[in-house]
Parts: structure tokens; C-alpha cells; sequence
């Protein structure tokens, strides 16, 4: 008799403890073992080592470095990992970003509570998994003439473009993504230049207006 195989080991990424709460008992319904949690992409990169999970469920909007640096930063440790970003963004931005920096699968948070236990399991097996509203929107976007201007910026500038639209000085996003001042500095001018705007708040306005962030 073949023996049952070991249950998928699932890290959840999220900073709302009610969230991860309600996966935890939804994956556990599933027989899917919850292994670790974080409520930072710094804490993530630093439990990743010592948890090894099949698969990472990373929100990308959270305090500090957010999901797609701590995504790449997983991936630049072990290009093995398997992630599985999650977002209650609407754009098709966040999820083509996050698919580009390698991770498996993208969901919406306001997909129905079994895209979950699918997703989780497709990503567990190596495979692909897009929920379908993503993946119309995917679709959507690269015909109907209304191209995104953050799609012009290039991975490093989009993650300073983020945070700068979220209020982060430019110390604090130096500090965050281990960059120096100038180089921070930089990444803004170019960031300024592509978008056309000339400061902060004219960047978070761009932000809002595109759905990259929420109020």
C-alpha cells in the first residue's frame, strides 16, 4: 500500500493577523499544514531558511520592503522557491510585476475561498496558477490601448515608485532595500522623469489614480 503523502507546508505572509488567521483555518480544512507566519517580507526572508515550505502565500502590500522585493529577495537565496503572490490590488500591474519576478501563482483576495486550496496546490506542484479575473485583466490590458505608465518603469524604479507614493522618505526606502542615498536618489529622478511628475505627492496621486495603492 502506497503511504499517504506529507502534507503540503504552507509559510503565509500577510500583515493582518485576522487574514492569516482565516487561511490558516481554511488551509487546515484542506489538510494543508500552515508551517509558518510573518507579517513583514523582512521577517519572511529571514524564517524562509530555516522553515523550507513548499510553497510561500505573500501578500504584496505590507510595511517595509512589501512582497516583490521580499520575492525577489527569496528567489535570490533559493531559485527554487515556490511563491504565490496575493493582492487586493484590481490593477494588472501588481500581478504581471510579481509573475515577472518569478513567482508561481498570483490570487486576488477577493477570489472565492477554494482558488486558495487550488492555487496552493498548483503551486505546490511546480505548476502555474492565475485566478481567472487576473488573468481576463492580463489579457485585458495588453488590448485595450491603456497601457498602465508604471508598466514604463523598470523593476527597481517600480518598488521606489511604491513606496514613495506610500509616504517613505527616501532614507527610509534606502534603508529598506539596502540602497544608498544617491542611488535612491536616482531611481527617483528617473521615476519623476517617466511619469511626469515633480514630487511626492504628484507620484501618489499617479499611484491612486492606477489603483497601485490604497487608501
Amino acid at each position: 500500500m502506497t503511504p499517504p503523502s506529507p502534507p503540503i507546508r504552507v509559510m503565509l505572509v500577510d500583515d493582518h493577523a485576522l487574514v492569516r488567521m482565516g487561511f490558516r483555518m481554511l488551509l487546515a480544512d484542506a489538510q494543508i499544514d500552515v508551517a509558518a507566519e510573518a507579517d513583514t517580507g523582512e521577517q519572511a526572508c529571514q524564517r524562509y531558511p530555516q522553515v523550507q515550505p513548499d510553497v510561500v502565500v505573500m501578500d504584496l502590500s505590507m510595511p517595509g520592503m512589501g512582497g516583490l522585493e521580499a520575492l525577489r529577495r527569496l528567489l535570490a537565496h533559493d531559485p527554487k522557491a515556490r511563491v504565490l503572490g496575493l493582492s487586493a490590488h484590481e490593477d494588472s500591474v501588481h500581478p504581471r510585476r510579481m509573475l515577472q519576478a518569478g513567482a508561481l501563482g498570483y490570487l486576488a483576495k477577493r477570489s472565492a475561498p477554494e482558488a486558495l486550496i487550488a492555487a496552493v496546490r498548483a503551486v505546490a506542484r511546480g505548476e502555474r496558477y492565475i485566478d481567472a479575473a487576473t488573468a481576463q485583466a492580463l489579457a485585458a490590458a495588453q488590448f485595450d490601448g491603456t497601457a498602465n505608465p508604471a508598466e514604463a518603469l523598470s523593476a527597481r524604479e517600480f518598488s521606489v515608485f511604491l513606496q514613495l507614493a506610500q509616504g517613505m522618505t527616501v532614507a527610509q526606502i534606502a534603508a529598506t532595500l539596502n540602497l544608498s542615498l544617491s542611488t535612491v536618489g536616482s531611481h527617483l529622478y528617473r521615476v519623476k522623469q517617466k511619469l511626469g511628475a515633480s514630487n511626492q505627492a504628484e507620484l501618489t496621486l499617479v499611484a491612486l489614480r492606477w489603483g497601485l495603492i490604497q487608501v
